[in-house]
């Protein structure tokens, strides 16, 4: 089934190129007035192998509710990330290769969107604290004690700046909601088995 999905994300994908425009973004991102992250290398598993990722993402921002599909894509030398609308409609192409990122996006996403946000996002979520700590200007992410299986945060002058819930210890199996107040953002995240 996972692999329907991610067949049909990619076939959609290149649909959408037709009415989509090619954007170079900035790799690093401001989640805080004080707070700058750089995007981590790629992912470091100690067999190298592929992960894919086909999600669900609703998002909350202010008053506002969207929600996505995506799939998120990992090798030794790349991050991919693909979103399309819960109709199909194709989104946007998101690419990491550790010295740039490259947002192929549908012109009607605007160019206000910005893709390494989300780029970044993942990252904080599913790459393992010590591989996205050296990126900080300031601040650190650490495991923190909570009701859930397993809780995160990104602790900045001993405050909380960006908290993460998981469902399962492991987070690639896990449905993860990320609170993010100085943005006032919310982020449910499920994964599409």
């Amino acid at each position: 089934m996972s692999r329907i999905i991610a067949f049909s994300i990619v076939i959609m994908a290149m649909f959408v190129s037709g009415c989509s425009q090619q954007l170079q973004r900035q790799t690093c991102v401001k989640l805080t007035p004080e707070v700058n992250y750089c995007l981590a290398p790629m992912l470091q598993s100690p067999t190298n192998n592929e992960q894919l990722l086909s999600q669900k993402i609703s998002f909350t921002h202010g008053e506002k509710h969207h929600e996505l599909l995506t799939q998120l894509e990992l090798n030794s030398t790349q991050m991919t990330l693909v979103g399309l609308a819960p109709i199909g409609q194709a989104l946007f192409t998101v690419t990491f290769d550790g010295d740039e990122v490259i947002s192929q996006q549908n012109v009607l996403m605007g160019e206000d969107f910005k893709a390494e946000y989300l780029m970044a996002i993942m990252q904080l979520i599913y790459w393992p604290h010590e591989q996205v700590n050296p990126y900080f200007n300031q601040g650190e992410m650490h495991d923190i004690d909570c009701t859930k299986q397993r809780c995160s945060a990104l602790i900045v002058n001993d405050q909380q700046a960006i908290t993460i819930d998981y469902s399962n210890t492991n987070p690639w199996l896990a449905e993860v909601i990320l609170h993010f107040p100085a943005a006032n953002i919310t982020l449910s995240i499920s994964p599409l088995l």
